[in-house]
């Protein structure tokens, strides 16, 4: 089974940070692109940050210089460090990934359940 476990949402004031982890298991062969997405209420989901499958990364403009992702290979993990964040930030935080899985014997996209995060001062 893969699974994508996240963590680390929760209650900051303005300019405040946080650190969001997400782990992926269960049967990967190779991952090709791994990152988060973020939806408000109403809004439609958009993509925050994320790997691409070159190793390259991609950034939401708002978030450009505040938010930080990065990984650890060895433990199939990719995180997002949120600085500076501002009352425009929250929203339902989801981890992605976009994986070959050998018992299935292709891609395929996998999210995790989603963490929250809010700004309130």
């Amino acid at each position: 089974q893969v699974q994508l476990g996240e963590s680390g949402g929760g209650l900051v004031q303005p300019g405040g940070s946080l650190r969001l982890s997400c782990t992926l298991s269960g049967g990967i062969v190779s991952i090709y692109a791994m990152g988060w997405y973020r939806q408000s209420p109403g809004k439609e989901r958009e993509l925050v940050a994320g790997f691409t499958s070159d190793g390259g990364t991609n950034y939401l403009d708002f978030v450009k210089g505040r938010f930080t992702i990065s990984r650890d290979n060895a433990k199939n993990t990719v995180y997002l460090q949120m600085n500076s964040l501002k009352p425009e930030d929250p929203a339902v935080y989801y981890c992605y990934a976009d994986v070959y899985v050998a018992l299935l014997g292709g891609r395929r996209a996998y999210w995790g359940q989603g963490t929250q995060v809010t700004v309130s001062s």
